[in-house]
């Protein structure tokens, strides 16, 4: 168990993406996990109203699958392979989130300043973030892990775009605006 519990070279997850993604283009299917969400609306019925969920979700019951997977591992992960002791962050970040009210993770996965006691602010500011990640993954066709992982292996350029804008906007949102929602 402490092999699993101890982190891992970069290099070897890498190779097991590599392999999965080597994989998946041979059986000739696609990565994405905001794509589950759709088939989730699909699955209830909701197409007969909305358009957009109007399609065949049984093509993509694997896809499902990996998304059960994904909270069976992150579940397994957190209750049973976490070791807090391998968590390092430079000391400037930690300053800075520090700065913003924002207690130093010190192993914790999430921070006490965003779940803890959440305020009516905090819990709006976390449904809004929610609800523009979900706008822009279907805006932009996918989620960062169809379009960085399953579309860049399949050198889409759509892809490639979509990459560099979820980059961008991660840099606007860790300089610009957590300063601004945290420090208001």
């Amino acid at each position: 168990m402490e092999f699993l519990s101890q982190t891992w070279h970069w290099s070897i997850s890498g190779f097991l993406i590599g392999v999965v993604m080597l994989l998946l283009i041979y059986f000739g299917k696609t990565f994405g996990m905001s794509s589950n969400l759709r088939s989730l609306c699909s699955m209830t019925g909701v197409g007969k109203r909305v358009a957009f969920f109007d399609w065949d979700w049984k093509t993509q019951r694997w896809n499902l699958v990996v998304a059960l997977g994904a909270f069976i591992g992150g579940f397994i992960a957190v209750t049973y392979l976490h070791d807090s002791s391998n968590v390092a962050i430079n000391p400037n970040t930690i300053q800075q989130i520090e700065a913003m009210g924002i207690d130093a993770p010190k192993g914790k996965l999430l921070p006490d300043a965003l779940f803890q006691d959440p305020s009516p602010y905090m819990i709006f500011i976390l449904v809004l973030g929610g609800m523009l990640i979900g706008f822009g993954s279907r805006y932009a066709g996918g989620c960062t892990s169809g379009h960085a992982i399953s579309g860049l292996s399949n050198l889409q350029l759509p892809s490639l775009k979509a990459v560099i804008g979820f980059f961008i906007g991660g840099l606007v949102m860790a300089h610009f605006l957590l300063p601004l929602i945290f420090n208001s």
